[in-house]
């Protein structure tokens, strides 16, 4: 590695280590504010919210991790160019392809850096502050498992086990519901295919009813929709947030191959290949934020007050798009890893073209 490589590429971490520290620290101090009376109302100790916000570091560099990496190529661009050491080394004969190499090879380590942290650091400190926040500070925990996509719950004599494809939405595949009396015997065994719950009601589909009318006589009944006064509601089937988080890539991937169904399955493989793309979104934000600077400060002057907006722009439009392929690859309507790549393959050649262009 020559000597202007690794100037370059010492200036890129020094820049992304900068916005890295100024996230984390604009982070930690409006979560410290929205959730610091929640502490102090259950008399939880300092110590304990110091452990909960540190914790609270890998996320959130997993979060801000493809914005630091634009930012820190852009800035580092464009403070080459207004101190004109940009222009000085294009009349040198250097080739803007090969200036701008080192700055997209910091975005490749610090991508793989951010993938590391995703596999091995992220599930563990993630799982810890679901803890502390829902069960020490919320009083919430958990009342089942969720295993090979399907959630499992107990409470009382009443068991319940079910899919749950969105958690936002009270749709149900695949229910099942049973009661048990005090001696541990079965009186109640309801299964359907869809479950939903509205207006304080739940309406199963396609299912069939067993009661116990002696000990081991059974009366079935066949529905194809009915209204059940469940004791339990969505509210108390708590998920914790963020609970994908706290699965690394390689637990994700065999969490898909294990799915049968194919609403999990579509699930399951959207959140894999979803996990992914968004840690490697940083590159193709960085291939195209390096032209689109140099076009800005042609046309409107070499100040990176306008630069770096004009970026954060970039990266929340990005962002946008890649939220609104996830949800649709969720709901079924593409394929996972068409929503996973499009927006890659889009803005990183697009990028690549304008690079080339701005070399010419």
């Amino acid at each position: 590695m020559n000597l202007l490589k690794r100037y370059i590429l010492l200036q890129f971490f020094k820049n992304i280590m900068m916005l890295v520290l100024s996230f984390i620290a604009i982070y930690l101090l409006i979560d410290f504010f929205e959730k610091i009376d929640n502490f102090m109302e259950k008399g939880k100790s300092m110590a304990l919210v110091g452990k909960f916000f540190l914790l609270s570091i890998p996320f959130i560099v997993e979060q801000m991790g493809p914005v630091c990496i634009l930012l820190a190529g852009v800035v580092t661009f464009g403070v080459l160019n207004n101190s004109n050491e940009l222009i000085a080394l294009k009349s040198c004969g250097i080739p803007l392809k090969k200036i701008a190499a080192p700055i997209i090879a910091g975005g490749m380590i610090a991508t793989l850096l951010l993938l590391a942290l995703s596999q091995f650091v992220l599930p563990k400190t993630v799982s810890r502050t679901n803890i502390i926040w829902n069960k020490e500070v919320k009083g919430r925990v958990s009342l089942g498992i969720y295993r090979n996509g399907r959630y499992y719950y107990q409470d009382n004599n009443n068991f319940y086990s079910f899919a749950r494809p969105d958690p936002n939405q009270n749709v149900f595949p695949f229910f099942s519901y049973s009661s048990w009396n005090s001696r541990y015997k079965l009186t109640a065994l309801v299964s359907s295919e869809h479950a939903f719950w509205q207006d304080g009601t739940w309406t199963l589909q396609n299912g069939q009813v067993q009661y116990a009318k002696g000990q081991k006589i059974f009366k079935t009944e066949i529905f194809r929709e009915r209204s059940f006064n469940f004791t339990e509601t969505p509210a108390d089937f708590f998920i914790p947030q963020y609970r994908s988080n706290e699965l690394s890539l390689a637990e994700l991937y065999r969490d898909a191959l294990h799915q049968e169904a194919p609403e999990e399955r579509t699930q399951a493989w959207a959140n894999f290949y979803g996990r992914i793309s968004y840690v490697f979104l940083g590159l193709p934000l960085l291939m195209l934020g390096l032209p689109m600077l140099l076009m800005v400060y042609r046309k409107w002057g070499r100040d990176l007050s306008l630069a770096i907006p004009v970026s954060c722009g970039l990266a929340f439009v990005c962002w946008g798009c890649w939220g609104t392929l996830q949800s649709l690859a969720k709901a079924g309507y593409i394929p996972p890893l068409a929503a996973a790549l499009s927006i890659h393959i889009a803005v990183g050649v697009l990028g690549f073209i304008l690079l080339l262009r701005e070399d010419t």
